[in-house]
């Protein structure tokens, strides 16, 4: 006696389709499961056979056997259980096996029969309605993160004995009913730019990185306020579309991140890892090729605080990505793909011990030092940096200052009315939505430029020896910089603030020689007051 009931195995953030063949054979009592089972699922036959006891079945003493097909890919985690014991009563006959090939399934089973929660719900609803199933069947636990899907049905099972009532027709369900699309979550304005005393060019630097997805390096003393103004940059972010959301909610549903309330992530993420962090946890990767921080900040900001504390071959593995937006990470057996277009947000002080030509205070590190602690941090991995700018002490009249500093809300509207100029630009686009994932093509289209503004460029590549790819992203960001202020075309002043934001290229903020010595960084374009 054979029955089939179909599951999904996680690949990236995508689910494949898995067939659970169940066989029921005379022979002395015995389950096996193959099909390359993993961890977890190995294990499931224990527990699939006590939760059918305990929930009442009664099974014939037969050998039973699992294969979970297609057997190249590997099965891992307990989703698997819920189908394997659907399978098993179908095949034992105690159930009809014609209502099993309308859902996909997924749960994991206590001993007692009760169905616990899962990870990766949401793919596994969308591998349903791509597959042109009914539906899914999953843990009421996750039947919200499903029913983010449209046109599916979601069916929330907290107990093996209310699966089988559902699909006998004893005991109907009632499917729950599709969220809705936007994500419309208030903004939690805990962190608020307000809180920021002085560093306006620090604010205009956030509010351009915003305006159009552009990486962005903090350089200055300790206690200048870099972090601080790291962690209020999502608050003038602009919403996520539902698109978007439902992307990243995929990346945390595979690792399990969503809270107990939560089916929709709403918020931009943002991650901050420590230095101590390993290539496979930013990239992803691991026995299990689980994404890493870079994925986990899709759609959102990725905070690399003490940038030059990273170590080198980390760093080294963020180039491909930031150019890509994606990750690919190849197995022996398995080759997956994960998102990952961030904003890269990073801070770093000017020498090891933080001072090197800050007025009022000793640098103590001696050339070879500071040479060495910019040396850490690569011309290639410089070169895919937007924005880098430096910060200063902040001085007691601004600290002391009753005047109110602007919100976040002020800058978010202005960050939007960009974007909302850039969603116009790219609507017959499909995978770019803002200035800094323009391919070649478009920037030539799009970047229009005054004949000073053209004249500026050429200077700045023949004086500052810049690369074909910091010419690009001087383009990019000198276009973000119209979109906020609203011009038809690229103005001299736009052209000149975005080469201003080249400061620390390798000619830029620290010059060296050959000996390794140093000298003054140079000072901040007038541009950066510019309205």
């Amino acid at each position: 006696m054979l029955a089939r009931v179909r599951s999904g195995a996680l690949m990236g953030i995508d689910a494949v389709v898995v067939e659970c063949e169940v066989d029921m054979a005379l022979g002395l009592p015995y389950f096996n499961v193959v099909g390359l089972p993993e961890g977890a699922a190995r294990e499931s036959k224990v527990r699939v056979v006590s939760a059918l006891k305990n929930a009442g079945f009664d099974l014939p003493q037969k050998r039973i056997t699992v294969n979970l097909a297609p057997a190249e890919i590997r099965k891992e985690g307990a989703a698997f259980e819920l189908p394997i014991a659907l399978g098993v009563l179908a095949a034992a006959r105690l159930m009809e096996e014609e209502p099993l090939g309308r859902y996909l399934f997924g749960g994991e089973l206590s001993l007692d029969g009760s169905v616990k929660p899962i990870k990766g719900v949401l793919p596994l609803a969308v591998a349903a309605r791509d597959g042109g199933y009914r539906g899914v069947m999953v843990p009421a636990a996750n039947a919200a993160e499903a029913a983010l899907v449209e046109g599916i049905q979601v069916v929330p099972v907290a107990h093996l004995r209310e699966a089988v009532g559902h699909l006998t027709g004893e005991a109907p369900l009632a499917p729950l009913t599709r969220l809705g699309t936007a994500p419309g979550a208030p903004r939690k304005e805990a962190a608020d730019m307000a809180d920021v005393r002085g560093q306006p060019e620090l604010k205009l630097a956030l509010e351009l990185a915003a305006a159009g997805g552009h990486n962005l390096l903090m350089a200055g003393p300790p206690g200048s306020g870099k972090t601080m103004l790291a962690r209020r940059l999502p608050s003038i972010l602009p919403e996520m579309t539902f698109d978007e959301a439902l992307e990243v909610t995929k990346v945390y549903s595979i690792q399990g991140l969503l809270g107990d309330e939560q089916a929709l992530v709403r918020e931009r993420p943002f991650r901050s890892p420590h230095h101590t962090l390993s290539d496979a946890g930013l990239v992803g990767g691991g026995p299990m090729a689980r994404p890493g921080e870079l994925s986990l900040a899709h759609h959102g900001v990725l905070f690399l605080d003490e940038l030059p504390e990273f170590r080198k071959n980390v760093l080294e593995v963020l180039r491909q990505p930031l150019e890509e937006g994606v990750i690919h990470l190849a197995r022996a057996t398995q080759h997956i793909t994960y998102p990952c277009r961030v904003m890269l947000v990073a801070a770093m002080n000017p020498c090891p011990c933080g001072y090197f030509n800050v007025p009022g205070h000793a640098c103590t590190c001696h050339e070879h030092r500071i040479f060495d602690y910019h040396t850490r941090i690569s011309g290639p991995l410089m070169d895919r940096i937007d924005i880098t700018v430096q910060t200063r002490p902040v001085e007691y009249h601004q600290l002391a200052a009753k005047t109110p500093e602007q919100p976040s809300q002020y800058y978010r509207q202005r960050v939007q009315a960009a974007r909302e100029r850039q969603r116009v630009r790219f609507q017959d686009t499909p995978g770019v939505h803002c200035n800094a994932q323009m391919p070649p093509h478009l920037l030539r289209r799009f970047c229009m430029l005054s004949s000073k503004a053209e004249k500026a460029l050429e200077t700045a590549v023949q004086q500052y020896g810049l690369s074909a790819r910091a010419h690009d992203r001087i383009l990019k960001l000198a276009l973000t910089r119209a979109d906020l202020e609203d011009h038809g075309r690229i103005e001299d002043v736009d052209l000149q603030l975005a080469v201003d934001c080249r400061m620390l290229d390798r000619r830029g903020w620290l010059h060296t020689n050959t000996q390794g010595t140093t000298s003054a960084p140079r000072r901040p374009s007038p541009a950066w007051s510019a309205p």
